[in-house]
């Protein structure tokens, strides 16, 4: 079986290390390298607590994407450090995977021609837990019936931006479905948080209220795993990943 050559970016990171002991486990994929401003050139395994062979560590993105030639390139960088490495990525025939919130809308535009014109697939992915892509679905759904919506966010307090990339992607997404105005968002950071998001629609005399919760970073390896093995046979830029699972968004 050939497996699927995958490189992570941020490996030293707290994402990036559960990303990397979860792609070294998985029997179709195999771990060539990481990214990461120290430590350059050492082994990856002994860094992130691996007992087999997973590449060197790299200071550099292109050395990385030259060296470890990986199919796939998971990206949990900081912005706007990650705009340049997904598009180093692109330019090298890699398909970027792309966890890092703080994108705008001219970042994924730029990247979303730089992938037709390369004839790559890439994908920019909010959240990938499983469970807070069908929140936000779900709420797209509630949002053709309800005028009354806001969302609140709650993320620990070493997180950086507000509002978070989920919710302004289901803010979106819920503005086009319903034909609305701005959606407020509120943000808390406070210790001992992870990640979590309600959705909450008022009516008449009801609430309907829709939430996730990510009690640990081990929730978001599946949609990791899901991204990375799909990621090369979608066209262009995937926002979320619906596209990937095959669901119907009216915005991405």
């Amino acid at each position: 079986m050939t497996r699927t050559r995958v490189a992570v970016a941020g490996a030293l990171g707290r994402m990036g290390r559960t990303t990397c002991a979860t792609i070294s486990n998985a029997p179709d994929l195999e771990l060539v390298g990481g990214l990461a401003r120290t430590h350059d050139g050492e082994q990856l395994a002994p860094l992130v607590g691996l007992g087999s062979p997973a590449g060197r560590v790299f200071a550099d993105p292109a050395a990385l994407l030259r060296n470890a030639a990986p199919d796939v390139l998971v990206d949990f960088t900081l912005y706007p450090a990650t705009v340049a490495v997904a598009r180093e990525a692109v330019v090298h025939g890699v398909s970027p995977v792309i966890g890092t919130s703080g994108w705008t809308l001219a970042d994924e535009a730029g990247l979303a021609a730089l992938t037709l014109a390369r004839g790559v697939g890439a994908a920019l992915v909010p959240n990938f837990a499983i469970g807070a892509v069908l929140m936000m679905s779900f709420a797209e759904q509630a949002a053709r019936y309800f005028e009354s919506v806001e969302i609140v966010e709650m993320h620990h307090d070493r997180k950086r931006d507000k509002p978070s990339g989920t919710a302004s992607l289901t803010s979106r997404r819920i503005e086009t479905a319903g034909g609305r105005s701005a959606v407020p968002i509120h943000s808390v950071r406070l210790r001992g948080l992870v990640a979590h998001q309600e959705v909450l629609f008022g009516g008449e005399g009801e609430l309907l209220t829709i939430r996730h919760d990510s009690l640990t970073r081990d929730s978001f390896m599946g949609g990791v795993l899901l991204a990375v093995r799909s990621v090369r046979t979608h066209r262009g830029l995937a926002i979320g990943l619906e596209p990937l699972m095959e669901i119907e968004v009216t915005v991405t």
